[in-house]
């Protein structure tokens, strides 16, 4: 092998310095027409240097035969064909032999990448594979750690592009292990592959080093956290995330709006577990850190610039996305505290409402513990920024109307910011779920209102908020969207009647409604029953006939519909025997559909075991009621 400071192997350094700024920068300009321009002249040059390094081998009367350690290889291999023996077998590092096959495998290595890149996959898994078979002559070293990681997580890569996911899982657990074993048996901040090819005064140092390696590790974490994902183990997913996160952090190798949009997308996961303390803390860090993307353009720089209108989209985009994992947080952890504390028909248990609260301090103490064991994100720049963050919103769960509300006016200003990038103009989806969930925040917190007037007003600010986009959209193109906003409008109406009902009968112990309250209740009575009939007659065929089988989806949906429907037309006051007798008619007909539906599809039956038993016993006493009216109607006549 020429020595390092003759002018052969400057020249080889030179190619090799080309080659990678040929990569790494001047890419990026090339023309839309050659996209691959640039690299195609650094695999040129990389070709030549593969082609330098193996005449200086043959000058030296070297041959490629494999080294010190036997072909075979054990029966019971890894998958991707690593030696179990890696660390104690095979060429030092810092033999000639070692770094000569080191130089060699990083060449394929850089070919490998080159081909990948420009989506000759075949190709760069064989540049990979060889760069595999030189590294099996050599046992880990601080001289070529770093190569074996490298090539591992591309392999991963390539595999899980392909949809080989537990191919690429092994390569890259593979690569795990490397690492974990190399820092407890040696630790030292190994060469990194571009020394292979740099002059001595150009030798990184100690730090940059342990930089690169670091990074490599953490690339690692990232790939098993996608492939962990794609296998269904979520949990060790969000942990391999978190750890990438905060890795991310500590090196200070991060995009903070791609940074803060992965936490916040962790957080969602945490919620869903019901981990409410970490993702709380992964949103407050997903806040912090996309502020360090700095301000949003203004409308008039956006106009001037096309680079700056593209930062302006990004980031307002990217920012709302974050607000709307923050309603999420808000929404659910008022969801769940509702189903912690109501009894068995909605309402509050005041006795479990104090048994959790004598026990809130014990777990304020545990949420001190879990603080102090978790991984937390941050650096001493951004630690206090992201707790102050999170003090801004409770992780335990709300017990009561003033916690309630503390947390639902924190989903509700991030509501707001959300509506301001998605707006119906161009985001009719994102903007209606938006919509809905603002009405699912005054829902839950609307649990925890003892004053059932004041209750009654928040499900009118439910109405308020969905009722107006309902009534505009298009059936033809939104048709799955409004049954959802027709159902929930028709439930609302139906809580509110509820309520006024409630509210009717503690003024029926004093004196008899006013006729203000009775048209009131029949107006809620009637609009609930509007929007139920409406979403029923989404169901309809074009000629207005109702399906003979609902499909799975529909189901249970039509046929609580049906029961409200007949429900309601049962409750709705009047003095007039001929609209009495009308409204019973209607809801006889509602119940009978209900336990019709259910003999002809018995399967139906367990999806609404509650009403069916409600409307088989309607079907019975209903018509008692019907001929009494009808009777008290010939005798008047």
């Amino acid at each position: 092998m020429a020595s390092t400071n003759s002018a052969e192997w400057r020249a080889i350094c030179d190619k090799f310095t080309n080659a990678q700024h040929l990569t790494d920068t001047e890419s990026r300009n090339d023309p839309e027409n050659d996209p691959f321009r640039s690299k195609y002249r650094a695999r040129e040059l990389l070709r030549e240097i593969y082609c330098a390094l193996k005449s200086f081998e043959a000058g030296d009367g070297e041959e490629d035969t494999g080294g010190e350690i036997s072909e075979q290889r054990p029966e019971d291999q890894p998958v991707d064909g690593q030696r179990e023996d890696v660390f104690s077998q095979g060429l030092h590092g810092h033999s000639p032999a070692g770094l000569r096959a080191a130089k060699l495998g990083a060449v394929e290595y850089y070919l490998g990448v080159n081909h990948v890149d420009t989506e000759e996959l075949s190709a760069g898994q064989e540049h990979l594979m060889n760069c595999m078979k030189m590294l099996e002559r050599c046992r880990v070293s601080s001289e070529n750690v770093s190569l074996f990681i490298h090539a591992r997580n591309q392999l991963g890569i390539l595999w899980a592009g392909r949809d080989e996911t537990e191919t690429a899982q092994g390569f890259l657990e593979t690569a795990e292990s490397i690492y974990q074993r190399y820092m407890k048996e040696d630790g030292r901040p190994p060469t990194d592959m571009t020394e292979y090819f740099s002059t001595e005064e150009n030798q990184l140092t100690h730090q940059e080093r342990s930089k690169r390696f670091e990074l490599a590790y953490t690339h690692t974490m990232y790939y098993l956290a996608q492939v962990y994902k794609n296998l269904g183990e979520n949990e060790r997913a969000a942990t391999y995330c978190h750890s990438t996160l905060q890795r991310q952090l500590q090196l200070n190798q991060f995009s903070p709006m791609e940074w803060a949009l992965n936490a916040a997308t962790l957080s969602q996961y945490y919620i869903t577990k019901g981990r409410y303390m970490e993702g709380r803390h992964c949103l407050s860090a997903a806040t912090v850190i996309s502020g360090l993307a700095g301000e949003v353009p203004s409308d008039a720089a956006a106009q001037e610039s096309e680079t700056e209108n593209e930062r302006r989209e990004q980031l307002r985009q990217k920012r709302a996305e974050i607000a709307r994992c923050w309603i999420k947080y808000c929404l659910n952890i008022l969801q769940d505290a509702k189903k912690l504390l109501e009894d068995n028909i909605g309402e509050l248990d005041t006795d479990r409402q104090d048994e959790l609260k004598r026990a809130r301090r014990q777990e304020e103490e545990e949420e001190e513990k879990g603080r102090k064991s978790a991984l937390l994100f941050g650096s001493e720049d951004t630690f206090d920024s992201i707790a102050s963050m999170e003090e801004k919103v409770m992780c335990l769960f709300p017990l009561d109307f003033t916690e309630a509300r503390s947390v639902f006016l924190v989903g509700q200003n991030y509501v707001t910011q959300a509506k301001e990038y998605f707006q119906m103009d161009g985001y009719v989806t994102d903007h209606i779920e938006i919509l809905q969930d603002h009405s699912s925040l005054f829902r839950a917190l609307a649990f925890f209102e003892e004053d059932l007037e004041r209750r009654c007003k928040m499900h009118k600010r439910r109405v308020d908020i969905l009722e107006p986009i309902c009534n505009d959209l298009n059936s033809r193109y939104y048709l799955l969207i409004r049954r959802q906003l027709m159902f929930e409008l028709a439930e609302t109406y139906n809580e509110m009647m509820d309520l006024k009902l409630t509210l009717a009968n503690r003024q029926a112990d004093n004196h008899s409604l006013d006729s203000h309250t009775i048209k009131k209740f029949n107006h809620l009575c009637s609009a609930s029953a509007k929007y139920f009939q409406m979403f029923l007659d989404s169901l309809c065929s074009p000629e207005g006939k109702p399906p003979e089988h609902l499909e799975e989806e529909v189901l249970r949906p039509a046929l609580v519909a049906r029961f409200r429907v007949a429900r309601l037309h049962s409750k709705l006051i009047s003095s007039s025997p001929p609209v009495q007798m009308e409204n019973l008619n209607r809801a006889l007909e509602n119940y009978k559909y209900v336990v019709q539906y259910c003999e002809a599809h018995p399967e139906a039956a367990a999806a609404v075991e509650t009403e069916l038993e409600l409307s088989t016993e309607m079907v019975g006493l209903l018509p008692l009621k019907i001929n009494r009216l009808k009777s008290r109607m010939a005798a008047n006549n």
